[in-house]
């Protein structure tokens, strides 16, 4: 039987949605700093077709990044953000009457920094979008549209005191072969291949007042990205619901009728539902036993036997089996590469 599982476990994203990112700060380093700053965020500095990338790895590379390069969009766009500017727009948002005020003033910054891509914030019906729009023949960076709009959604957030559910998502370029990884970044349904890239809230909540401290600001800019860049609303996409299903019930036994009656779904429409997103329900039980054992053999000390006992498996060989299907390398190589890439010897939190 399952040992209970914590419900604080964040999906994880493949290392391919990192790819424009990857490419960015390869060109703009010196040699021999690009390898030291994935050695510092613990990721491995060689691409590998099926690693897994955590919360914790893609804000310290981040954090690194953002310190080495002196450009706190390092580099994703044609013009340098300098360090600082992000503390002025989140500084500036904060002095608005309402979040539309807010919003105002993020696209507005941007306009006065961007060369490349302008944004405009439209009232459509029911909607506020705010969208990214190029100057020119300007080509989307993926990393870079995303990391924008989500700083948006982010810092709009927490403003307001809670996450914003968003009614749909939009990128400017067509469905990349990462497409999966995006929903765990945003709790809307996502389109690719749109003339623009952009996010829209329900016009009901931009009316909301704002209500944050000087001290906030400091703790939340300190923390960056780590409040902003994840989303921990589940309700829009239903491969993030049935994990969420999973996680709630402790365990990962849940068979696919018992999911299905959580859900008011025949076990039938549930699977094809879920075939419709390019998943199943064993990918996503899998991909859960894969993110519990990526945080246990980081942030724990249980053994690799422990580990693919509470997980499920019948023996700690077909557990090695698995997980070297899932990120290349086997759980004794991944425990080593993350502890000995994570500064101090500590795990992340």
């Amino acid at each position: 039987m399952n040992r209970p599982i914590s419900s604080q476990i964040l999906p994880t994203v493949s290392r391919a949605f990192l790819e424009d990112w990857v490419v960015v700060l390869e060109a703009n380093s010196a040699p021999g700093q690009f390898a030291a700053l994935f050695e510092r965020a613990g990721l491995p500095a060689d691409s590998q077709s099926r690693t897994r990338v955590t919360h914790d790895q893609i804000v310290r590379l981040y954090q690194v990044a953002v310190a080495e390069t002196g450009d706190e969009m390092m580099g994703l766009w044609s013009r340098p953000i300098r360090p600082g500017a992000l503390k002025l727009l989140c500084a500036s948002m904060r002095g608005a009457s309402s979040l539309s005020a807010a919003l105002f003033r993020f696209i507005s910054f941007w306009n006065l920094i961007l060369d490349d891509f302008g944004m405009t914030l439209d009232h459509e019906g029911e909607t506020l979008r705010v969208s990214l729009v190029a100057r020119g023949e300007a080509l989307p960076n993926r990393f870079g549209h995303m990391l924008l709009l989500k700083l948006a959604h982010g810092v709009a957030s927490w403003l307001v005191g809670y996450e914003l559910p968003l009614r749909d998502v939009c990128f400017g370029f067509d469905r990349p072969r990462f497409a999966e990884d995006y929903p765990v970044l945003f709790p809307a349904p996502i389109q690719f291949g749109g003339l623009q890239s952009s996010i829209s809230f329900d016009v009901n909540q931009t009316i909301l007042p704002i209500a944050r401290s000087e001290t906030e600001l400091h703790e939340f800019l300190m923390r960056a990205p780590r409040d902003w860049i994840f989303t921990s609303l589940r309700e829009h996409t239903l491969p993030l619901r049935v994990r969420e299903l999973l996680l709630r019930s402790g365990h990962l036994e849940t068979d696919l009728k018992e999911m299905a009656r959580l859900l008011n779904l025949t076990p039938r429409t549930l699977m094809r539902r879920l075939e419709a997103e390019a998943t199943s329900f064993q990918d996503i039980k899998d991909g859960l036993r894969r993110d519990v054992a990526i945080r246990d053999l980081t942030q724990s000390a249980k053994s690799i036997e422990a580990i693919s006992q509470d997980i499920g498996f019948a023996s700690a060989a077909s557990f090695h089996r698995a997980f070297k299907r899932w990120t290349d390398v086997t759980p004794g190589v991944y425990r080593r590469l993350s502890r000995a890439n994570i500064p101090n010897g500590q795990a992340a939190v």
